[in-house]
């Protein structure tokens, strides 16, 4: 069998280019197909009907008994004494607030310098330190038989400057409330404006004590909190690498 080179990277050529047909074939047939579309909204759905959906599980600690009050309107736990109206029910709505602005700066710097220097001498060992210079091919001199010395220096340096600005608001859905009475939102906010979309999604678990009179709630009092805002549209699509330059990159070692 004769080995042909040509034809292996010819192979070899091919087999990439099927590969990266396949990783990108599904986005560019939707990119295709929305070419003069605005780009399409998602249908407003059940999230615990979705594929996937699993009901959050966290310690809960023993329920606590409603202790009544006699000849007492007032019940123990309340928190005004007509109906609250901010959310607490499975499908009642809040409104998040998201305010990020963190700023972090951290620099370090590590400096080590360190000499070394040994000397070794052999001027007497029985008579034989006279026979040196017929062991070694120079003239060798016993007092100054070995010297060595090192210098070894090191300088560090690192800085990381870090900033992020967020501020948004989005209204989010009691989708499950656990044993204790702290409860699970979820929020997803689509926004389309000039042939680009913005999407926006937050999910955790709030306690009821933390929502304000006026049905609201930061983001520092949501545990387990999962925000995501990204989009789709012409402007993304511009900042993005294109495919193979992306396969490129991943494949490339170097």
């Amino acid at each position: 069998m004769i080995f042909n080179p040509h034809r292996c990277m010819f192979s070899r050529f091919a087999l990439l280019a099927t590969v990266a047909i396949a990783l990108s074939a599904c986005n560019a047939f939707d990119r295709v197909s929305d070419i003069g579309d605005t780009p399409k909204l998602g249908s407003i759905d059940d999230p615990t009907h979705a594929p996937g959906y699993v009901p959050v599980k966290m310690p809960m600690p023993p329920p606590s008994l409603a202790v009544q009050q006699p000849n007492s309107l007032w019940q123990t736990g309340a928190r005004a004494f007509f109906r609250d109206q901010r959310a607490s029910r499975v499908g009642d709505i809040l409104t998040v607030i998201v305010t990020i602005n963190d700023q972090a700066q951290l620099q370090n710097e590590t400096k080590r310098s360190r000499q070394n220097a040994d000397d070794a001498n052999l001027t007497n060992f029985f008579g034989y330190e006279s026979h040196l210079h017929n062991w070694l091919p120079t003239a060798v001199n016993p007092a100054k038989l070995v010297g060595m010395g090192s210098d070894t220096s090191n300088d560090g340096k690192g800085s990381i400057g870090r900033q992020e600005q967020i501020s948004l608001r989005v209204a989010a859905t009691i989708i499950q409330v656990l044993p204790n009475g702290n409860m699970v939102l979820q929020g997803k906010q689509q926004v389309t404006v000039n042939f680009d979309r913005r999407d926006l999604s937050i999910t955790g678990i709030i306690r009821p004590q933390d929502i304000a009179s006026s049905n609201t709630v930061t983001y520092d009092q949501i545990a387990e909190a999962r925000i995501e805002y990204g989009g789709k549209g012409e402007i993304t699509d511009v900042q993005q690498p294109r495919y193979g330059e992306q396969l490129f990159d991943i494949l490339m070692p170097f």
